[in-house]
């Protein structure tokens, strides 16, 4: 009869894998909830509005909160694409 020795190792890495893939699942439905938040409280943009007296097509800059808010959103947006490609690449 042939013992399997037990490889420290082996099971620290597994279960290393098993608890990333639990914080990255996580964090991914974290982010994906703040970018979802992050989007709908954006103020919208004139689209048809000018055709019912909204705003034309005037440029105008973003300021303050306004310019957080799309920085923020970037921000979550590459967090979210980082954290969708780490997970699938340690699912493989």
């Amino acid at each position: 009869m042939v013992r399997k020795r037990f490889d420290k190792k082996k099971a620290f890495c597994y279960a290393f894998e098993s608890y990333m893939e639990k914080i990255l699942s996580i964090a991914q439905i974290i982010i994906a909830i703040l970018l979802m938040v992050a989007i709908l409280i954006q103020q919208r943009g004139a689209g048809l509005g000018g055709i019912f007296g909204g705003q034309s097509g005037v440029y105008r800059t973003k300021r303050g909160i306004e310019k957080t808010l799309f920085i923020l959103t970037i921000i979550f947006a590459f967090l979210f694409i980082a954290i969708s490609l780490s997970n699938i690449f340690l699912n493989q």
